[in-house]
């Protein structure tokens, strides 16, 4: 390949980079009232001993620690599980995956860390898998 054509090259795929979509410009066409952030947690529910985390568990902290935090709503899904654990093993397990669309400031972040903290002491949990995004939210 002749430095020329290797020149002309190189221009193609930049160019061609250059039409590729990205945050920024998604964000930008969002409304400034309607830029949110999308947080999902995940929870396993297998105790490391001992039974499965129950339905009435779960809907326990719900309402006790979740609603309270986040009363403008919420979404729960059912999900099932994989990940290493920290003994090198491959885990599966029936989970909770809960959505969450919350401003980006101070309080929210608080009370995320906060279901987190809870539900891993309250169920010995070694984590619980935090996912966040900024998103663009219309009623």
């Amino acid at each position: 390949m002749t430095i020329k054509t290797g020149l002309m090259a190189a221009a193609i795929l930049m160019l061609a980079g250059c039409n590729a979509p990205s945050h920024s410009t998604a964000d930008a066409t969002c409304k400034a009232d309607n830029q949110m952030q999308q947080t999902t947690l995940y929870f396993g529910l297998n105790r490391p001993a001992g039974e499965q985390i129950t339905g009435q568990e779960w809907q326990q902290f719900v309402d006790q620690d979740v609603t309270p935090r986040f009363r403008d709503g919420l979404t729960v899904f059912d999900a099932r599980g994989q990940w290493l654990g920290n003994d090198g093993k491959v885990a599966r397990e029936p989970s909770k995956a809960l959505m969450l669309i919350h401003g980006k400031d101070a309080q929210s972040e608080k009370n995320i860390e906060a279901l987190r903290g809870v539900y891993k002491s309250r169920f010995a949990q070694e984590s619980v898998m935090r996912v966040d995004q900024p998103v663009c939210v219309q009623f």
